[in-house]
């Protein structure tokens, strides 16, 4: 089918949609993405409990972690292809049943690496759910200015996860760590009976590839392996080395399969858009700084300052909780002034914080520290909700699952990587502060430079 029969297919099953199945829809996945963002958040605090229970170093952490957003970032770019393929419907339904089936063997996990494969399981669960959630919305709501408030709301389900990701693995930890995975189990029946209601998906013929799929596996994984391993046996290791030589040689055979492949998964031609490679570069900075934000001072705050998991919550309470209330005022702030004000204003804030966090002294307050880290959170609504919504309006209909793939994988490799590279640098210092302050600095530049290439967005004209 050409693009152009393909947009008209689903322009007609859009406009023929019972009034009903768009805010059913809309709500399947507006709770979908809270338990992906709950769970890329929920589990920092809790790591000093679940190495007091299961046992593990600074490693074994990482995984805990970097398990879940590796297979989210590898898996997001076919799991795009295959949410046009089978529909948006089915795909999110399949990957919504097995992060809940995932997440019940996280909670009964008896030992760390059962609970790391798990975590790799609710990854590639979350990884299918990811782009067909944009996909459904995208399809409930063709007017443009209706699409960018639903997804204000999608995008304020992150933030309400993601306010209450450390508070509720704090509170939670102190009855047991098993509970933060099992809150998954209620959220995602209801997701699905929602879904139910939803209108049928339309589906179209995208090959799956295979290879680049494979070679996208190996690359993520080969460098997040050797850049974790690299902390606790260093860079000059053999197998770090190996790990490293593997991401390099794959990285190799996905970009010669996406350009000489009969059926790329990421066309080459979605690179040739200033605003998807900007909006990628964008998100991987945003999650690099939030998620190695959070990873660090999750550790510091217990293991040097002595706080409680409950404590250490509150501490990213302030940060999470404000950006909440900001989706909707931020999408009547796009309406009348375009994406890059609030873009450009979110980025900046947030890497003026992760400088100044970067220089605070050890003897610094809670309270000082949670004020300081408002930016940080805020700059998800300002910055990542008119993104979303631009890199949306500009690609077509039938290129929305590919292209929201594209952009939350370099969400996740984004954090993957912070993980990786901070808890490498905390692990190389004898005080954790030292290691805090090297990795905050690290995520300021790289806002920064996010920043910057903002200042070159060319955005679509506004209604009139």
């Amino acid at each position: 089918m050409s693009a152009p029969r393909a947009a008209s297919r689903l322009t007609a099953v859009e406009a023929d949609e019972p009034r009903g199945s768009a805010s059913a829809a809309l709500a399947a996945a507006v709770l979908g993405f809270f338990v992906i963002t709950l769970d890329a958040l929920v589990v920092n605090v809790a790591l000093p409990d679940i190495r007091d229970d299961l046992g593990g170093g600074m490693t074994g952490l990482q995984w805990v972690i970097d398990g879940y957003t590796l297979m989210f970032a590898a898996l997001l770019l076919s799991a795009g292809s295959l949410s046009d393929r089978i529909g948006a419907r089915c795909a999110f339904g399949t990957g919504l049943a097995v992060f809940v089936a995932a997440s019940a063997a996280c909670g009964l996990a008896p030992n760390l690496p059962v609970l790391v494969a798990a975590r790799l399981v609710q990854g590639a669960g979350a990884a299918m759910m990811m782009p067909s959630s944009l996909t459904l919305i995208r399809e409930a709501y063709p007017d443009p200015v209706k699409r960018g408030r639903a997804i204000a709301w999608w995008t304020i389900s992150g933030s309400v996860a993601a306010a209450a990701g450390p508070v509720a693995g704090g509170a939670l930890s102190l009855a047991s760590w098993r509970m933060i995975f099992f809150i998954n189990l209620p959220v995602g029946v209801v997701a699905l009976f929602l879904l139910a209601r939803a209108a049928r998906s339309p589906h179209r013929e995208v090959p799956l590839d295979r290879t680049g799929q494979i070679a996208a596996v190996l690359a993520m994984g080969g460098l997040t392996f050797g850049v974790i391993e690299a902390g606790a046996d260093a860079f000059g290791a053999p197998k770090v080395l190996i790990a490293l030589a593997v991401a390099v040689l794959a990285l190799v055979v996905f970009v010669a399969a996406q350009a000489r492949g009969k059926h790329p998964m990421v066309p080459p031609d979605l690179f040739r858009s200033r605003t998807m490679l900007i909006a990628s570069g964008s998100g991987f900075a945003f999650m690099a700084g939030l998620t190695g934000t959070v990873f660090v001072y999750s550790l510091y705050l217990q293991q040097e300052r002595g706080l409680s998991s409950l404590a250490t919550g509150l501490v990213f309470l302030p940060m999470t909780a404000l950006s909440a209330f900001l989706g909707v005022p931020t999408a009547r702030l796009t309406e009348r002034f375009g994406p890059r004000v609030p873009i450009v204003g979110g980025m900046f804030l947030m890497g003026v914080s992760l400088t100044v966090l970067a220089t605070l002294p050890a003897s610094a307050p809670a309270w000082l520290l949670a004020t300081v880290m408002i930016p940080v959170g805020i700059c998800g609504p300002l910055a990542m909700q008119p993104t979303t919504a631009l890199l949306l309006d500009s690609v077509p209909a039938h290129r929305s699952g590919v292209a929201s793939g594209v952009f939350n994988t370099s969400r996740q490799i984004g954090g993957a990587l912070a993980v990786a590279v901070f808890g490498t640098l905390l692990t190389h210092h004898t005080q954790l502060l030292h290691g805090l302050r090297e990795s905050l600095t690290i995520a300021a530049v790289v806002v920064f430079c996010a920043t910057a290439a903002n200042l070159l967005l060319e955005p679509p004209p506004q209604p009139k």
